[in-house]
């Protein structure tokens, strides 16, 4: 990732003036597209991609009453404290090491993952992988305060409790998955109906959910590959939403090497609750058939991304590369992946 140019931080410092939402309920997903495109060598294009994409932002809202370490639970979930979340966790990593911060606050915030379509976690994921591995710049920093008091904001629970305890792959577990019946709504109306979804609740308890730390980290690592290429087939779907069935789980694999091991299992419970949630909610009866790759580069897959410039086709290959990355040979699949959410998703650019 090249960042001697500053481009990122001057990015995240843009956007910081803005709300982490707009129109009543869209994520600004600024930051987390960015720091994508400045990872895959796209830098020259972020503040191009920024000027358009500024146009529908808002602006931060108003701030309501201070949260303090006493009173912080009764404003949990409060989507008009978003504000007031900020200014406690910006105040909290000024006091204190960012790494202890984050280990306080995400079992707090797990049980909230699938809050705003997971797009909280989803941040989160991006700056704790910046500054894990690109330093401590003050503007990364200030992002991941923005990040989590973002979730804690729209910290949301589902309707459903998965103890994942069976033998099942992802791979397995996710074929596994009932549909909810009703597949007309937006998220919360499908959601709302898992409870009551024949089979749904074994089908996620299938998953094998080992109780060791490093195996957790490798079933979630299965996990983001099993959802990327899940998506070549069933995106269509719902080409947006279950974009958020990968990258919520990556997001929180990329977090997993900043935080305590014994959360390690919790966070893989959570992760996969979110993703068969997401599953059940919006995949179609049947899958299409894979585009093909030729002898695309990852590079080039990104490029198109780049070019095409939706937030969820950059976020979606962000993943799909990580997955790629993780095979000595590549993994087309995982590239197709990327393909398959620039023909699914509109393009405003």
């Amino acid at each position: 990732m090249d960042i001697t140019s500053g481009t990122l931080d001057e990015a995240l410092e843009r956007l910081h003036t803005s709300g982490p939402e707009f129109q009543g309920f869209l994520s600004n997903h600024g930051p987390m597209a960015v720091e994508a495109l400045v990872r895959h060598g796209q830098a020259r294009t972020v503040h191009r991609w920024l000027d358009r994409y500024e146009t529908k932002l808002e602006d931060v809202p108003s701030p309501q009453a201070r949260i303090t370490d006493e009173n912080w639970h009764e404003a949990l979930g409060d989507r008009n404290r978003v504000t007031d979340w900020t200014t406690y966790f910006t105040h909290a990593i000024a006091e204190r090491p960012w790494r202890e911060v984050l280990a306080e606050w995400w079992p707090r915030l797990l049980p909230g993952i699938a809050g705003a379509a997971t797009h909280p976690v989803i941040r989160v994921g991006h700056a704790v992988r910046t500054l894990l591995e690109e330093g401590e710049e003050a503007p990364r920093v200030a992002e991941l305060a923005h990040a989590i008091g973002y979730w804690a904001a729209r910290h949301t629970t589902l309707p459903v409790s998965v103890s994942p305890r069976g033998a099942a792959s992802p791979d397995a577990a996710l074929a596994a998955l009932p549909r909810v019946p009703d597949q007309q709504g937006g998220v919360l109306a499908r959601v709302a109906q898992l409870p009551d979804t024949a089979g749904w609740q074994e089908a996620a308890d299938a998953l094998n959910g080992p109780d060791d730390p490093e195996a957790a980290r490798d079933q979630l690592t299965a996990l983001v590959r099993a959802t990327v290429h899940r998506y070549v087939g069933y995106g269509h779907g719902h080409g947006v939403l279950l974009v958020h069935s990968a990258t919520a789980p990556n997001a929180v694999l990329r977090t997993l090497p900043a935080l305590p091991r014994e959360l390690w299992v919790p966070s893989l419970t959570a992760a996969w609750t979110a993703s068969a949630a997401l599953v059940a909610a919006f995949s179609p009866a049947e899958a299409q058939p894979s585009p093909d790759t030729g002898s695309l580069t990852p590079e080039e897959v990104f490029e198109r991304a780049a070019a095409h410039g939706d937030e969820h086709v950059i976020k979606l290959t962000d993943t799909a590369l990580d997955v790629a990355s993780w095979t000595e040979d590549g993994d087309d699949r995982a590239l197709a992946a990327g393909l398959r959410s620039t023909e699914l998703i509109p393009s405003e650019f």
